[in-house]
């Protein structure tokens, strides 16, 4: 019988979030556009992924009972092969079919019988590709899986498919992985790297916290932020929020220059994540006034890392990071008086306690019966409406076996009631930005895209028309 190793209750409470509606499953996309080399993207994989984190070679089980229910296993049948695919994209192979095959995909749960992550290479996206991940929120949190991710990648193409810090094979010339590089420590840590980060205006997502007893901090919690966490009341209700279905739809925007986005960020004396999260506001207010079901706010989760940005992942991996509530002021009706308050209300939570609150809260679901941590979800889950998150990659091109990246997206999953997930991932100079909601509330997330542009292109004349600063 295989040996058991109990897992940690935080990423118990994420295996148990499973529902045919909402999977606790986060998803990326990298983009190429070439053809990339299979055989060697599976080696990679293999070398990188599965013989380095041992939770990609097991399986996920429960028992019962409480925090000693769920529990880590050696999957004893374990195939490489079970967990890459490769499929064509139909016709006519342009990026509305890979956003209807990706969102097909999302739909599917995991087989629980077996290590809970597949890779999907997609051929025939124009003149090249697309490898597309799914990895069970269970393993890990988002932060530390978009490391994972890009830890497969090299700045080198020639590079070969040893990981970082193990020895090359004999003949072999020792390459070094993207990860023990410059343009790769964005994701794998260095207090340096930590700095840049904060500067370019993420370090609301990225905060690196100081070591926290998080189950502590429930009971030593200021009473006000924890209050906020607890009685926050259920969103508003709009046509984002309603009953859930299985399927799912999702769209991506075409890279947009990151310069661009830092020039906004400069001219109103705010962070590239206040514009990049304003103009998802905006976007937001326009879907909204077009399905005639506008608001003043809406309420959404932002990820709040609680992991030490100048330490390498740990091999068990797991879960590490809180929810904060961030409300959007869609009612505003201006460009500029949207990034104004939305500054505001960013700079108030970057020092909250409420990151370290959430997960506290997290570790307890894992530790309570089944049945009650589903009504806890769902009273969570209620007292918003999007899980917004903000990603930095690497800051120059990267490839994997060989070919390069030209654009990633990820996106973590919703839980509960939630509708939408949205992405910002920046990449060698660009920003992506995507969405992935639930197909009856948000059939067309293509047109959330499509206003995210427009936002920016507002907030740029805003730049060019008035220096004045946003905060002043």
């Amino acid at each position: 019988m295989a040996t058991r190793e109990r897992m940690p209750s935080a990423d118990a409470a994420w295996l148990r979030m499973d529902r045919p509606t909402n999977l606790m499953v986060i998803n990326g996309v990298l983009l190429f556009d070439e053809q990339v080399d299979w055989p060697r993207v599976k080696d990679v994989i293999d070398e990188r992924l599965v013989k380095r984190y041992p939770r990609f070679r097991q399986r996920a089980g429960q028992s019962g009972g409480l925090r000693g229910g769920a529990f880590w296993e050696d999957d004893p049948h374990f195939d490489l092969d079970l967990h890459m695919h490769r499929l064509a994209l139909p016709a006519p192979g342009d990026r509305a079919a890979l956003q209807g095959l990706v969102g097909d995909l999302m739909a599917e749960p995991l087989d629980r019988a077996k290590p809970l992550w597949h890779f999907y290479l997609i051929d025939g996206y124009g003149d090249g590709c697309a490898l597309y991940a799914r990895m069970h929120h269970c393993i890990a949190d988002g932060i530390a899986l978009a490391r994972v991710l890009l830890s497969l990648t090299d700045s080198d193409p020639d590079a070969g498919i040893e990981p970082s810090g193990h020895m090359a094979a004999p003949g072999r010339r020792r390459r070094r992985s993207v990860v023990t590089r410059p343009v790769g420590r964005a994701l794998h840590a260095g207090r340096a790297t930590v700095g840049a980060l904060a500067h370019e205006g993420f370090e609301m997502l990225l905060h690196p916290s100081a070591e926290l007893s998080h189950l502590g901090t429930l009971a030593r919690a200021d009473t006000k932020a924890l209050a906020h966490v607890l009685l926050t009341p259920s969103d508003a209700k709009t046509a984002l929020k309603g009953d859930l279905g299985v399927a799912r739809r999702v769209a991506w925007s075409d890279p947009l220059p990151l310069d661009d986005v830092k020039g906004i960020a400069h001219a109103n004396d705010a962070t590239v994540n206040d514009v990049l999260v304003a103009a998802m506001t905006g976007a937001l207010r326009r879907y909204l006034r077009g399905r005639r079901s506008l608001v003043d706010e809406i309420r959404a989760f932002v990820p709040f890392n609680l992991r030490p940005l100048d330490q390498p992942l740990p091999a068990s991996l797991g879960n590490k990071f809180g929810l904060v509530f961030l409300s959007l002021p869609v009612g505003a009706r201006t460009a500029r008086a949207r990034l104004r308050e939305v500054k505001r209300r960013m700079d108030e939570i970057k020092a909250s306690p409420e990151g370290a609150i959430a997960y506290g809260m997290l570790e307890l679901m894992g530790m309570t019966l089944a049945q009650v941590e589903s009504v806890m979800v769902d009273l969570f889950s209620a007292k918003g409406t999007a899980v917004i998150t903000n990603v930095p990659g690497p800051r120059e091109p990267v490839y994997l076996a060989g070919s390069p990246v030209s654009a990633v997206a990820v996106w973590a999953p919703m839980s509960g009631s939630v509708s939408m997930s949205v992405s910002i991932f920046s990449y060698n100079g660009r920003v992506t930005v995507g969405v992935m909601g639930d197909a009856g509330l948000i059939p067309d997330p293509e047109t959330m895209i499509d206003g995210f542009r427009t936002e920016l292109e507002a907030l740029a004349r805003i730049g060019q028309s008035r220096r004045e600063p946003v905060g002043r």
